[in-house]
């Protein structure tokens, strides 16, 4: 999607909910983030302020809080001459953003107990979702669903604080994604992972469901470290299967 019609597609949807943010920074660079996590704001898109201030409703000042917020988590940056773009991640950052997941998605399904029925929709539609967007070759889509998926293993701690840390490493974790050449080679095998560990989690077995996803994100650290020529790591669990046991 080109930046003409991010801003279109902004400008609308704050039609669309009457909305006016100009006293929210907050709000605003959480409009911004969410663009990032969808894939509609790629690395080096330089954010023109005007624009951007106008589509999402919000003053220049608080536009600029909102831009310097997002600095500070690392999806944007300022460039000489260029003013603010969104960044481009190198093999580092992905390591260390994996050192992070591999924290805490794994803890999230060991944490929470036995999920209820409206929670495990919600894996069970993102694993859906992936599935259909797989069907029509829209490689995108299934990054956005996927996602989406990991969004709601971490929600399954019941944590709104670790819910806002999530959302800041699934933008930096798009970033990674366009980097992959064949999309749908890296994507497909995660797939029907997600859907073994959804199966595993309705089923009340959390410890397999976690050592599962921490292979899982191990394996795709690997993929993705390689990807951006760095030298993958070589680590095992980074969580403690005996502090918490399986409900």
């Amino acid at each position: 999607m080109t930046l003409d019609a991010v801003l279109t597609s902004l400008a609308d949807q704050r039609r669309g909910h009457r909305a006016v943010m100009s006293t929210s920074a907050d709000r605003a660079a959480r409009v911004l983030r969410e663009q990032v996590v969808e894939g509609l704001l790629r690395s080096g898109t330089r954010l023109p302020e005007e624009r951007l201030a106008q589509a999402i409703g919000v003053s220049r000042n608080t536009l600029r809080e909102a831009l310097s917020q997002l600095v500070a988590e690392r999806i944007l940056v300022r460039e000489p001459n260029r003013g603010v773009v969104v960044t481009t991640p190198d093999a580092d950052d992905v390591a260390d953003v994996y050192r992070v997941r591999r924290l805490i998605e794994p803890a999230a399904l060991l944490t929470a107990g036995t999920p209820d029925e409206a929670q495990v929709a919600r894996l069970r539609s993102a694993v859906d979702e992936g599935t259909a967007a797989a069907a029509r070759g829209d490689w995108a889509g299934v990054a956005s669903a996927n996602q989406h998926f990991h969004r709601a293993v971490v929600a399954l701690a019941g944590s709104t604080r670790l819910d806002a840390q999530m959302d800041l490493l699934l933008a930096e974790m798009r970033l990674f994604f366009h980097q992959m050449n064949q999309p749908g080679d890296f994507h497909q095998p995660y797939l029907t992972e997600n859907a073994a560990i959804t199966d595993l989690v309705e089923a009340g077995r959390a410890t397999e469901a976690a050592h599962r996803l921490d292979d899982y994100l191990a394996s795709a650290e690997h993929q993705l470290v390689t990807a951006f020529g760095g030298t993958p790591r070589q680590i095992g669990h980074t969580w403690l299967t005996p502090v918490v046991t399986a409900r």
